[in-house]
Parts: C-alpha cells; structure tokens; sequence
C-alpha cells in the first residue's frame, strides 16, 4: 500500500467534491510517484468521448483518444488526466492541435520515456481525422520513428 507521503500531490481522487473546468485545464493533472522506474512498461488510457469544438463554427467534434506511454519517475493520475481531458469540451481546436496540446502538456508533466497519443475522431463532412503525436527520449527514438512509419503505412 502507497505510502501518505507518495500520495502527496494526489488530492483529486476521493474528493467528493469535484469541480468540472468548463474550458482546457492543464493545471487539473497530478502525478503520482512510479514505484517501478527500472522496469520498462507500458501504460495504456482509452478516453472513448474526447469532446472539443470546432475553432471556425463551434460546432462540438466527438472522437477517442489513446495515450500510452512509457513512464520515468513520475505517472499521471487517472481521475486527473478524466477531469483534464474533459476540460477540453467548450475547447476551440482542430483535430490535430488537441492531439499534440495533450501530448505536450503530458510530457511537460511526466517526462515520460515514450509517449503517443492517438486520435480517432468521428466523421464531419466525410471525412474521419486519426492524428497521431508521439516524443521520445533519446533512448527511445527508434522506437518513436519505428511506430510513426508503422501508423503512415497502415493508413
């Protein structure tokens, strides 16, 4: 069992009293202590109803996000990254900037080994949008570029 110290910092989870932001809230994620950092692992989020809108007509875009990631010393709450992604509801952004916003801001907040985030947005016009945005550290860079070519060649 986690310690109160290593969760300092977490104050989200179990607080009855949950304030939902109602426009992109970076400050709402928190970061707990990676009990593992020498093992290499995967972390995998399915947010299933990503909401944002449409910067030119307002009109609300739906789609999934995907995060994996390898962690460092630091993971990202769940409850936090929920009420962080949802922060992006009354968000004007294309596809492809919310994609990489959250990519950026969860790198700036983790400095994880490896990170992507994919987006699979539902059809506007007939068109589907699947942004892809990943970072590496140095270690990782094949990896990184290995998985960029992997997503260009099964489109």
């Amino acid at each position: 069992m986690r310690t109160e110290k290593e969760l300092d910092g977490v104050t989200l989870l179990g607080n009855m009293h949950t304030e939902y932001k109602s426009d992109y809230a970076p400050e709402v994620l928190e970061t707990f202590e990676n009990k593992h950092p020498e093992n290499e692992y995967l972390v995998t989020f399915h947010c299933p109803e990503f909401t944002s809108l449409c910067p030119k007509t307002g009109q609300p875009d739906f789609g999934k996000i995907t995060i994996t990631y390898i962690p460092r010393e630091r993971l990202v709450e769940s409850k936090s990254l929920k009420l962080y992604l949802f922060s992006f509801r009354n968000h004007g952004d294309f596809h492809e900037d919310c994609v990489n916003i959250i990519m950026k801001d969860l790198v700036r907040l983790m400095n994880p080994r490896y990170i992507e985030v994919i987006g699979d947005f539902m059809p506007r016009g007939g068109i589907s949008i699947l942004p892809f945005a990943s970072y590496a550290d140095s270690e990782h860079e094949p990896m990184r570029q290995q998985r960029l070519l992997a997503r260009m060649a099964a489109v």
